[in-house]
């Protein structure tokens, strides 16, 4: 992929040089692409942002984040902040014409989401939510070998994940505990593997849920007090495609040892696996395929075809990031759909919604086709 035209400019609100995601991945990613210029960071604080801005020798620093978004010398805003600010910078950024990446979740709740994509289309600006499974190679090539007819007609499919959990934690983080918030292993760990399933497979035309927290008190290390929870931590789905493949998915919080990734698709002709330590929205993974006729499941090469990001790319976080900045940078030039968007983030609500309404009630939900 050749950069042509005039850069992006950039601005991050969430680019904590010390802390957060957007420090962790998104200015790291940021720098090594030529399509874009990292033009202003925001923190809620001005000596952190300035900070920052020193390090990455980025020519604005600001503590209020209006001032970011209105700012001339900004095109693009992402937003890499804890979920419960999503809406309201979002908003901020959207109002001000700006095309806008979200993290995901892209709202705390599917009404602030439908509001962020109702704004978005209004505007008619461009937007990406950071469903970044959908943009790593190795899933990139599983939907590619299923287009292609490896495994055949799909017959099922399945997702697990068992991460490391939040079991202690500081004051500042136990934000995160409260099912308000919007950031639990439903929404997000969750949400990326189940997001990462149907779009290699198919999206859920009927669902049946369980979700649940297990372990329901952190421990806060700062003030040493046991915190109510009520952040969702396990979660266990069935269902049925719109291609009629029958599907699971589980995703637990392990409090002493995770056992990683895993997806299986099993269809009439064959058979792949993808495995790994961490998420597909941040971690490379392992594929492996098997046809009829073959003894063993082998090793598939991840092509180089779904890798768009310099060698110089960071692994884990900064790569997946950079893979949709590429994409994104695309979207904006030619004003074509490449990356997910603020209605597919909708849509991703919109089937979570599904799931807890499923376990509220221990009826079966049908999943509305958009």
């Amino acid at each position: 992929m050749v950069s042509t035209g005039t850069p992006l400019r950039v601005g991050i609100i969430g680019a904590n040089v010390n802390y957060g995601w957007g420090g962790r991945a998104h200015i790291p990613a940021l720098m090594k692409l030529p399509e874009f210029t990292l033009a202003a960071v925001c923190t809620t604080r001005a000596e952190t942002a300035a900070a920052t801005a020193d390090r990455f020798q980025v020519p604005l620093s600001f503590h209020d984040h209006t001032e970011l978004v209105q700012h001339p010398d900004v095109d693009v805003v992402s937003v890499a902040v804890k979920v419960p600010y999503h809406h309201e910078l979002t908003m901020a950024a959207l109002n001000a014409g700006k095309h806008v990446y979200t993290e995901w979740p892209l709202g705390a709740t599917l009404l602030e989401a439908k509001e962020m994509a109702d704004t978005a289309k209004a505007k008619g600006v461009q937007t990406m939510v950071g469903l970044q499974a959908r943009c790593s190679p190795s899933i990139l090539r599983i939907k590619e070998l299923i287009a292609d007819g490896y495994v055949g007609e799909v017959l099922s499919c399945s997702v697990n994940l068992a991460a490391a959990s939040i079991t202690e934690a500081p004051s500042d983080r136990m934000w995160r505990a409260a099912i308000e918030a919007g950031a639990s292993s439903f929404t997000i760990a969750f949400g990326h593997c189940i997001d990462a399933l149907e779009f290699v497979v198919s999206s859920f035309r009927e669902v049946s849920g369980v979700v649940s927290t297990q372990v329901p008190k952190w421990f806060n290390t700062d003030t040493k007090e046991m915190v109510d929870v009520t952040a969702i931590d396990t979660i266990a789905v069935s269902g049925i495609l719109e291609n009629g493949a029958v599907a699971s998915a589980y995703v637990g919080s392990a409090p002493h040892n995770s056992t990683g990734y895993r997806m299986e698709i099993i269809g009439r002709k064959g058979t792949l696996v993808a495995s790994a330590s961490g998420g597909p929205n941040t971690t490379p993974l392992r594929l492996q395929g098997g046809q009829a006729g073959s003894n063993a499941m082998e090793d598939i090469e991840i092509t180089e075809a779904g890798v768009w990001t310099p060698n110089d790319v960071p692994q884990g976080p900064p790569f997946h990031v950079a893979q949709m900045y590429r994409k994104f940078f695309d979207q904006v030039a030619t004003g074509t759909a490449q990356v997910p968007d603020f209605a597919t983030a909708v849509r991703l609500h919109e089937l979570l919604d599904a799931i807890q309404h499923s376990s509220d009630t221990g009826q079966r939900q049908t999943v509305h086709k958009r």
